[in-house]
């Protein structure tokens, strides 16, 4: 059997045309193009490329559910001016700067994270993306750009992040508390340490008494050393604040340029120097009491700004935009004249008015003189404990010097020199270091160390006198006879004192020794 060979001499085989290779090609790169696509709407995470010019040229199915257009409504139009025309904060992007299109102009693959694409609604969300520039025989002829949506990651990691933030500003605030809560000084006694039996002091506590209670705004005015600290603390205590923390702010310590920080508070990079975030003084009494020592010496510039929290409760920190709210009682104190700071235009008559709400004035401790016995024996026991001195006593005479004392400096100069006795006290017996200089009293009643050519009227006498019998009875514990009793004190014989006494309308009464405190009623 013979067979037929063809031209190539091989027997069944046929020749291929050219025709039919670039059939089988073509039908080739149409699996590939089916595959593509078929990878492409499989695919969870949005892809689209852009040409050159910056336009679309396709969009697969995720990228349109997360964008919210359609591949015909995105292809061939300018993809940056669809979904990715703002920065995060709504500013604008311009193209030149987009990292999209940079992958096409630089030829670098540029991965991106913490940016937002727009939605066809107006909406936006948090992506991630990477832009890989595409080359035709070495020509950068577009990019292909594959993102996800990153929202949520986003979200958790902003709620963290605040988390820890809040936590971090709750525990600084909780030491900077806890620093002013130790620093507070409780003086023991009765009435939140505030000593005296005099009429002045009475009527303070009754003021205290009334004020503290409420949510008022008190001005406390006074000499320096009055106490006027002492009395801010006791209306604080008086509150329902008093769980929460008294922040002093000594107004005259604070540079001018810092005060509005100071107040209330600063953003990180607010101004040169602001390293970190600041929490102000009015954020940090929030719920408690805010007591602005030298209140007179704010600047003039600041004033509004207080005035405004007062009246409305709230406050921006310095380099911030949001307003935050405080709940916080303003307690005021100067030793200056406000009134006359307000018409020499010092003042805002405005912020005056409001702060002098309640106002409170502390005399001076020379207005007060039979207080003076009363607050030695306390400020020596205390001296005593913490110098560790062991008991100590004020001998002979050392009531009167007190009380004859002016006092310039008022209850401070007193601890200060109670103090020094009890470091130069011997065998128990206190040793006063004080200055015997003419006592000017500013023009007040009280009492006067005279001098050689001073002549005293009969009723400036039996003034001194009887100032002088009250503090030594004070001083005493009302004992007039016996060891320690205030004939003792004045080196006269019991007799000549109970006729003195007499004479002057005084009596004795013996106080609660738990207190040890005295009080002389005149009749």
């Amino acid at each position: 059997m013979s067979h037929d060979l063809g031209e190539d001499g091989m027997s069944g085989l046929w020749p291929v045309h050219a025709d039919e290779a670039d059939g089988r090609s073509d039908a080739a790169f149409g699996r590939i193009e089916r595959e593509n696509q078929l990878i492409l709407r499989a695919a969870g995470e949005g892809i689209y490329g852009v040409n050159a010019e910056g336009k679309t040229t396709f969009v697969n199915p995720a990228a349109e559910r997360m964008l919210g257009w359609t591949a015909e409504e995105l292809v061939g139009h300018d993809m940056h001016a669809r979904v990715h025309h703002t920065h995060p904060d709504g500013s604008h992007y311009h193209d030149h700067e987009c990292p999209i299109y940079a992958a096409f102009r630089d030829g670098a693959v540029h991965t991106v994270e913490h940016e937002k694409f727009w939605r066809k609604d107006g909406s936006s969300f948090w992506v991630e993306y990477t832009s890989t520039p595409i080359r035709d025989d070495g020509v950068l002829i577009g990019a292909v750009i594959v993102f996800r949506d990153v929202t949520q990651r986003h979200e958790a990691a902003e709620k963290l992040r605040a988390a820890h933030e809040e936590v971090d500003m709750l525990r600084k605030r909780l030491e900077l508390e806890n620093a002013y809560l130790q620093e507070q000084i409780r003086i023991d006694g009765n009435h939140h340490g505030i000593i005296g039996r005099s009429a002045a002091i009475q009527q303070t506590l009754q003021q205290v008494g009334l004020v503290g209670p409420t949510e008022a705004t008190v001005l406390i005015t006074g000499e320096s050393g009055t106490g006027k600290e002492l009395v801010a603390r006791a209306i604080h205590e008086a509150s329902r604040r008093a769980q929460r923390p008294l922040i002093r702010v000594n107004c005259a310590a604070i540079p001018s340029d810092l005060f509005e920080s100071e107040f209330f508070g600063h953003a990180k990079a607010a101004f040169p120097g602001a390293l970190r975030d600041r929490t102000g003084h009015f954020e940090l009494a929030d719920g408690g009491t805010l007591f602005l020592d030298e209140v007179g010496e704010i600047p003039l510039a600041l004033q509004g700004k207080l005035l405004r929290v007062l009246q409305e409760g709230q406050f921006k920190r310095v380099g911030e935009v949001r307003t935050r709210k405080v709940d916080v009682r303003v307690i005021a104190a100067s030793n200056r004249d406000l009134k006359t700071q307000v018409r020499r235009g010092h003042f805002r008559e405005d912020l005056y008015f409001r702060l002098n709400v309640f106002p409170i004035h502390l005399v001076p401790l020379r207005e007060r003189i039979e207080d003076i016995p009363l607050l030695a024996m306390h400020l020596l026991g205390n001296a005593s404990k913490k110098l560790n001195t062991g008991e100590l006593r004020m001998t002979q005479g050392d009531a009167r010097r007190l009380s004859l004392y002016d006092w310039p400096g008022n209850v401070r100069e007193l601890q200060n020199v109670i103090e020094r006795a009890a470091i130069l006290a011997r065998n128990g017996r206190v040793r006063l270091d004080l200055p015997d200089v003419p006592a000017t009293n500013g023009g007040r009643r009280g009492p006067t160390i005279v001098a050689k050519t001073q002549v005293l009227t009969d009723d400036d006498r039996r003034e001194r006198d009887r100032n002088n019998i009250v503090a030594a009875l004070a001083a005493s514990g009302g004992k007039v006879f016996g060891r320690g009793g205030a004939a003792e004190l004045l080196d006269v014989k019991p007799t000549t004192l109970a006729s003195r006494m007499k004479a002057l309308g005084i009596r004795p009464v013996r106080v609660d020794h738990r207190h040890q405190e005295t009080e002389q009623r005149t009749q």
